[in-house]
């Protein structure tokens, strides 16, 4: 929609697809003018009619792959980001990466591959309390959300990670997440782990377990977790 001189709205009108290199360069405008990764429906709703998005996309992302700017897919999102190899160079005091204690570290950890996990299974796998700072800490940085509700006695909150914490980790979906052979050459696992030992797989986002309800409103307002609708919660 566009905005009128009078304040009324018109429909964006449909782009004539003169050239396969035109769509790609409007797909392309539109991620690059957004400081966020941007959704395929997006780019869809302001492409051409049939216009194949994720063909478009993909071949954006070949273009870009040996650049310094880099078209990296977030989930069903897309978002240009300095190469990896490149970072240093535009890093500054202000931008330096959020370093994290060591039991929050595990904790994201537990909750990436985990999820949907709840505070008290977190405790369990890690055999020590969580702190609420600790899981507080993840919320702020935008890596962890709630995402239900366990259908068990007392309906404990489930977490799971986020859209941003794909993003900022480099990952297009959860099932990148580093594998067992990667966390051991990188010193993150003993070699003395069970031979039967498994990283475990965690539920993506499309859906909820077969003994999770979503999370409402009203039961983080319940939870204490958001102030009460219309109030001015302290």
């Amino acid at each position: 929609m566009i905005e009128e001189e009078d304040g009324a709205e018109t429909t964006i009108p449909l782009i004539d697809p003169r050239t396969e290199l035109e769509v790609e360069r409007i797909a392309e405008a539109l991620v690059f003018a957004s400081a966020q990764p941007v959704s395929e429906g997006y780019i869809a709703a302001r492409l051409p009619q049939g216009a194949d998005v994720r063909r478009i996309m993909m071949r954006l992302k070949s273009i870009y792959a040996g650049r310094g700017v880099n078209l990296l897919q977030v989930a069903d999102h897309w978002a240009f980001r300095t190469a990896a190899d490149l970072s240093f160079v535009v890093q500054t005091d202000e931008n330096e990466v959020r370093k994290l204690s060591r039991a929050a570290l595990e904790v994201l950890a537990i909750i990436a591959y985990h999820q949907p996990v709840t505070r008290a299974e977190i405790e369990d796998i890690r055999g020590v309390q969580t702190s609420k700072g600790t899981l507080d800490v993840l919320m702020e940085a935008g890596w962890i959300r709630f995402r239900g509700r366990r259908r068990t006695p007392g309906r404990p909150v489930t977490f799971g990670s986020t859209r941003d914490f794909l993003d900022h980790f480099g990952l297009e979906e959860l099932r990148d997440l580093p594998g067992l052979e990667e966390l051991k050459g990188a010193g993150l696992l003993s070699g003395r782990i069970p031979a039967n030992f498994q990283i475990p797989v965690p539920l993506g986002d499309d859906g909820f377990g077969e003994d999770e309800d979503p999370i409402t409103q009203l039961d983080l307002e319940e939870l204490g977790l958001l102030p009460p609708s219309g109030g001015d919660g302290e």
